[in-house]
């Protein structure tokens, strides 16, 4: 990559994301740095490098909640499934020029449907679900495609202030085509009247910005007497990206 051709560098938007100390999102106060970032010139092989998953394998039911935890999977019909709305969560991983990032690992978390997250440290008062464990991972197809089929998680509070309140999402974390392009997000749900009233949304000062982490319903691509879909689309730094800042 040509360091002296400004075209191959796009600068990042400071202001698109959150500022590392927001002190309305509690938890930022004591882990954000306290003295300026040091930005590096240029990137090293390793970070503009892979990994390559085309040889990684895959579990048939690593992308579908509603079977990869059941008790036991021999079951047929609605036996064992999962309580819940049942969701397909699905959409395009790009870089940031429109371009699609195949066979790239997009890995998904969540808590079930009644708010709880399958962790040792999660004592909300909602109970575990037996069949839900709240993982799940695929790689992007030729063209950028990846889908999930899960259940609509809860809400849940948390201690920030006396009501803070969690919107329903799922997070995201997806890798990109290298090292440095790891994305980790969360998707919200369309409509949901706690996105603007919670906290860590309410970090990020440009709402185009929260529009960017919710997923819209999609009628085309729900399922009849199944599953509603919600399209969510992910755009990380392809091949064209900018490391930390424009230095060319």
């Amino acid at each position: 990559m040509p360091s002296n051709d400004n075209k191959h560098y796009v600068p990042r938007d400071r202001n698109w994301h959150p500022p590392a100390h927001a002190p309305g999102y509690k938890t930022t106060v004591a882990r954000s740095p306290r003295q300026a970032l040091v930005s590096l010139l240029s990137p090293t092989v390793s970070e503009r490098a892979g990994p390559d998953f085309t040889r990684l394998r895959m579990g048939p039911h690593d992308n579908d909640l509603l079977l990869n935890f059941r008790e036991d999977p021999a079951l047929a019909g609605s036996a064992g499934l999962p309580i819940g709305e049942r969701v397909i969560m699905f959409g395009r991983v790009v870089d940031q020029f429109g371009k699609p990032v195949p066979h790239t690992l997009v890995e998904m978390w969540q808590a079930n449907a009644g708010g709880r997250y399958r962790h040792k440290k999660d004592r909300y008062l909602a109970p575990l679900d037996p069949n839900f464990g709240g993982v799940g991972r695929c790689l992007t197809d030729e063209s950028g495609w990846y889908r999930f089929r899960t259940v609509k998680p809860g809400p849940y509070p948390w201690p920030n202030d006396v009501n803070s309140w969690r919107p329903a999402h799922i997070h995201v974390s997806v890798m990109g085509p290298s090292i440095s392009t790891r994305l980790v997000t969360q998707m919200y749900f369309e409509g949901d009247p706690l996105i603007p009233l919670c906290p860590i949304v309410n970090t990020l000062r440009d709402p185009e910005a929260v529009e960017t982490m919710i997923g819209r319903l999609d009628m085309a691509n729900s399922r009849s007497m199944d599953c509603l879909a919600y399209r969510f689309d992910l755009v990380v730094r392809g091949e064209l990206q900018t490391y930390f800042e424009n230095q060319g």
